[in-house]
Parts: C-alpha cells; sequence; structure tokens
C-alpha cells in the first residue's frame, strides 16, 4: 500500500492490441471476483466494491498470462497457497501514487511549529537530540525524502548534532524498491522547494539524462521496510516522535481504521505528532488525542490515564 494505495486508473485512449488482448484474457467470473474481493480485504483492509471487476482483471490478467494460467479460479488456488505469489498479487493491486511535499501546509508546520518546539526541548534537557519518525505507506519514497529535507535543512549546523531517523514502510515491494533507488524523473524538481532541491538531489547525467536522485547523505536517513499495517502480528515500533500515515485510512473499513489508528497512538512518543490526510480523521478514536495543526494530531495522554 503506498502513500495513496488505490484502486483506480486515468482514462486513456484503448488500442486495437489492447483490445484484442482483452478479448484473450481470462474472464473473471462474479464467484471468482468475491474470493479475491474477501482475500484482499483480509490481507490490505480495502474493499473492492464491484465496479472495481473490471479493474481487477486487467490487474491480474497479465499475470495469469505470464504464468501460462487461463482460470482466475487457478490464480487465486495460488496465490492462497505460495505467499511470494500473494505478495506479487498486492502489488498488482495497488496503484501508489505520490508527490514529494505532499500538502505543504503540513511541512510548514513540521517546520516552523514542531522542529522549533523539539529544539526547544533539547536546549532545556526534556529530550535527546534524536528524532524518530514513520513513514507509513511511503510508496516510492517521495514523502520520507521529503521528511528528511525538511529536518535536514533545519538541523544540519546545529551543535551538538542531531540524530535523524526515519523509517519508511508499504505493503508493495515493487515501490520500495523503487524507493530504496531513490531515483525519480526530473519532472519531479517541480514538486521540490529550489533550495532543497539544489541542496540535496543530483541531476542524472549521460545514461541517467532526465533523472534526480537523492543525495548520498539524505538516503542515509531512511530505512525501507516491508510492513501491512492491518497485520497485528507484525510488531508496532514505540517512541516516534512523528508518523506520517496520509491517504490511506480512507481505504478502509471504520473498525480496521480504528486498530490502525489506535496502534499508531499507542506508538507515539509523549507529545508525538500523528499526520493524516486532508480527507481522514481520527473517526472512532477521537477522545485519545487532540488537534495540533493542519492534519496533525497529539495524544492526549490524560484522556488517556482516565480511561
Amino acid at each position: 500500500m503506498g502513500a495513496e494505495a488505490v484502486m483506480s486508473e486515468p482514462h486513456t485512449p484503448v488500442s486495437p492490441g489492447r483490445l484484442l488482448l482483452d478479448a484473450l484474457a481470462p474472464q473473471l467470473l462474479d464467484r471468482d471476483f468475491a474470493r479475491f474481493q474477501k482475500l484482499i480485504l483480509s490481507e490490505t483492509g480495502i474493499y473492492l466494491a464491484p465496479v472495481k471487476k473490471a479493474l481487477l482483471t486487467g490487474r491480474l490478467g497479465s499475470r495469469l498470462r505470464q504464468l501460462g494460467l487461463t482460470k482466475f479460479s487457478e490464480y487465486f488456488e495460488l496465490v492462497t497457497s505460495d505467499p511470494a505469489e500473494l505478495v506479487e498479487m498486492l502489488d498488482r493491486v495497488c496503484t501508489n501514487e505520490t508527490h514529494f511535499f505532499r500538502d505543504p501546509r503540513q511541512f510548514e508546520f513540521l517546520r516552523t511549529v514542531v522542529v522549533p518546539e523539539w529544539q526547544r526541548q533539547a536546549a532545556a534537557g526534556t529530550r535527546d537530540r534524536a528524532i524518530r519518525i514513520w513513514s507509513a505507506a511511503c510508496s516510492t519514497g517521495e514523502e520520507p525524502y521529503s521528511i528528511a529535507m525538511t529536518l535536514k535543512s533545519l538541523l544540519d549546523d546545529c551543535k551538538p548534532a542531531w540524530r535523524i531517523e526515519i523509517l519508511a514502510t508499504d505493503l508493495s515491494t515493487r515501490v520500495l524498491a523503487k524507493a530504496e533507488e531513490a531515483i525519480w524523473p526530473a519532472a519531479k524538481c517541480n514538486e521540490i522547494p529550489a533550495t532543497l532541491l539544489k541542496q540535496y538531489m543530483l541531476k542524472g547525467v549521460r545514461s541517467q539524462e532526465g533523472k534526480i536522485k537523492a543525495a548520498p547523505e539524505l538516503r542515509s536517513l531512511v530505512r525501507f521496510e516491508r510492513l501491512n499495517l492491518i497485520d497485528e502480528t507484525q510488531t508496532m515500533r514505540r517512541n516516534f516522535d512523528a508518523i506520517f500515515c496520509r491517504n490511506v485510512l480512507i481505504y478502509f473499513n471504520a473498525e480496521t481504521k480504528k486498530q490502525v489508528l489506535g496502534r499508531m497512538l499507542d506508538g507515539l512518543a509523549p507529545d508525538g505528532y500523528l499526520f493524516l490526510g486532508q480527507a481522514e480523521t481520527l473517526s472512532g478514536i477521537r477522545d485519545r488525542a487532540r488537534t495540533a495543526g493542519p492534519g496533525a494530531y497529539q495524544v492526549d495522554f490524560r484522556a488517556a490515564e482516565g480511561r
């Protein structure tokens, strides 16, 4: 699941070749769609409405052809018996869309309110000079590297030095590989403030022309791991100063959203911040946190102690 994991695709003209492939593709019967629907919901928390049947057919049809399968029922048996193929299927189901500095108000809040607050606390001796941030559903890495650029630009010249650790996770192994590579099309330059672009991004030359890459000092701050947000058997880290989980919860049902949010609030350090997407709220656990900024929340520990 990426910074935005969605089941959608842009409207583009369909070529005659594509029409022929579609005609020859295996047909997804209603009973098989229902089985995939249930499996995807249980594995990711994403509910595929019946109108997504054609899209799921397209996403998985090419994989069936690669494997020489002619029926979706055969493929379902494979993904439910082979963990590696289950990961492959989930990679194909999730479309990952993200941008550098998405929702600039939150990065401005991080820059002008949150980081100065941490600096004051460190000067007063009430916290150490280490920042731990989790970018959940990080997709191809734009979010964690945006966070890294923001923090590094503010703290690089501070003495004593600060330690910055950013954990970036996603369900999709495909997007995590791209994120670790830290290479993007040069068109992404338009999303990055000019001063940060010049300071932290390398311009591709020769075979890499038309691309940009995060500088080594930026890449050293970010660690990538595969993690399924709804898998309660995976250990949730603790004492994060901030968690970014944006534009993901809107694809979960109410109960799953409540569980994921609860575990994230449990993972925050005292006075830590949880950043959500513009269309997301703390529905169901609103009594556990207070609004701190644009799409940002802090745990209300007094409320938690009173429960």
